[in-house]
């Protein structure tokens, strides 16, 4: 099979960074001032410093580099790839699985440094994702409030435990021990109430039907150790409960003040309407919100995570692989076998793996589609290809700006059937148990 290359042409003037926490070992390499065809190599290591990284940036701009790369080493590699990006380079951040050195060489930082140069000149690196600023704030946000809402969830969890310490069987009867009633009777507790009768009293809604079982369930061994230990619990969960709700009205100000992206990939220019640049990326956010399983919040995270510009995925098949949605292909002669999806970002397969469970509950085409795939796959492999087209789904709304989502309805696998051939199968599987078929057709 015959492949045509791009761009095989050496860059003439590379520096490569390799970061540690508070110093970077930089190398560049330029032509040589009067040699045809020989490169002139510096390495040299600099403070991790502003002041430092900032000097740095003016000599690579004197020196003429056209791209600067340094390895993603932790968050080390935040203040060299910001600060050398404001100084105007083209600054690449690259997979430290795909820079690995050569076996057999010694390992130092001056190595590492040198193989990243020679690598990047030749151009057999690939750039990783790297959001602008306006959504690497967002996703600040999106992630500190995920943060809070899973210590809050460990917090309640807490509590649920304790109660049970107590003999105190609340969550039987409850589905939520947090809510209006649930709430009032831990309140009750912790101020001193022991009473069953008094406690079961506070119910409201559908659980004040069931009085009798509440009284049976709140009779326990709760005493004032149990509640000196509720009572910092719950001023925790209700102290993340402000947090987070603060946070969310923080992420609507950031999806409002950010512009839509132009035809260009432009943040600040858009082609659209007055009102909708006004609103920010707020109509996407309504637009994402019609996807089953997908409500504002996850719509906001899933943003966040690969941003508003679809030109940085070409296709929906990019953006799946990238998220680690896609099985790996491994062909060896004859054989043909997928290997294991990877890792991928895990704050977007958190909420994609949320959204997916959620859309498998509901009677919709990605509900149908888990149901399909759930019998001989299982249920993980059924909610990861449950996900990768929800994430279609969004690559398509994000990089259309006129398209709304439709469902496709439960039954579109089965109105798209060819009926012959879900005789024959039928048929087959009736033989194969034994039976004779004869087929009479109805009038």
């Amino acid at each position: 099979m015959e492949e045509t290359e791009h761009n095989d042409e050496p860059l003439a003037r590379v520096a490569a960074i390799d970061v540690a926490k508070a110093t970077g070992m930089v190398c560049t390499r330029v032509p040589h001032a009067s040699v045809a065809g020989r490169r002139v190599q510096r390495v040299w290591n600099v403070g991790a410093t502003t002041t430092a990284i900032l000097e740095l940036g003016g000599h690579l701009v004197r020196e003429g580099i056209t791209r600067v790369v340094t390895e993603a080493t932790g968050t080390y590699w935040r203040s060299w790839f910001y600060l050398l990006e404001s100084c105007g380079l083209d600054c690449w951040l690259v997979n430290a699985r795909d820079v690995k050195n050569v076996p057999g060489r010694p390992k130092t930082d001056k190595l590492d440094a040198v193989w990243l140069a020679k690598l990047t000149e030749r151009g057999m690196l690939r750039a990783s994702f790297v959001p602008p600023k306006p959504i690497r704030n967002l996703r600040d946000l999106t992630r500190l409030s995920t943060v809070f809402t899973r210590e809050r969830t460990r917090t309640r969890q807490r509590v649920e435990k304790l109660l049970e310490d107590a003999q105190i069987k609340l969550s039987t009867m409850a589905s939520d021990i947090f809510g209006l009633s649930g709430r009032a009777m831990l309140d009750a507790l912790i101020s001193g109430e022991r009473d069953p009768r008094v406690l079961a009293d506070l119910a409201r809604g559908r659980l004040a039907s069931k009085k009798a079982a509440l009284v049976e369930a709140l009779t326990g061994q709760f005493d004032e150790h149990h509640a000196y230990v509720c009572r910092p619990l719950l001023e925790t969960a209700d102290h993340l409960t402000a947090k987070i709700e603060d946070l969310s009205a923080r992420i609507t100000q950031a999806l409002a003040a950010i512009p839509p992206v132009d035809g260009q990939g432009d943040m600040g220019r858009t082609t659209e309407r007055p009102e909708q640049a006004a609103a920010g990326l707020l109509p996407l956010i309504d637009r994402l919100d019609e996807i089953p399983g997908i409500g504002p919040r996850a719509a906001g995270i899933i943003l966040a995570e690969i941003g508003p510009d679809m030109r940085v995925f070409p296709t929906p098949g990019h953006l799946a692989s990238w998220a680690k949605l896609a099985p790996r292909t491994i062909q060896s002669g004859a054989k043909n076998a997928s290997g294991p999806t990877g890792k991928g970002n895990p704050w977007l397969r958190g909420v994609l793996g949320e959204v997916a469970t959620a859309a498998a509950k509901t009677d919709t085409f990605l509900g149908a589609r888990y149901r399909r795939l759930v019998k001989r796959r299982g249920h993980r492999k059924a909610l990861v290809a449950v996900a990768r087209s929800i994430l279609v789904i969004v690559w398509h709304l994000i990089n259309d700006p006129t398209a709304r989502f439709t469902d496709l309805g439960p039954d579109w696998h089965s109105r798209r059937l060819d009926p012959e051939r879900k005789t024959r199968d039928l048929v087959r599987q009736l033989k194969a148990l034994g039976h004779e078929v004869t087929l009479v057709p109805t009038a």
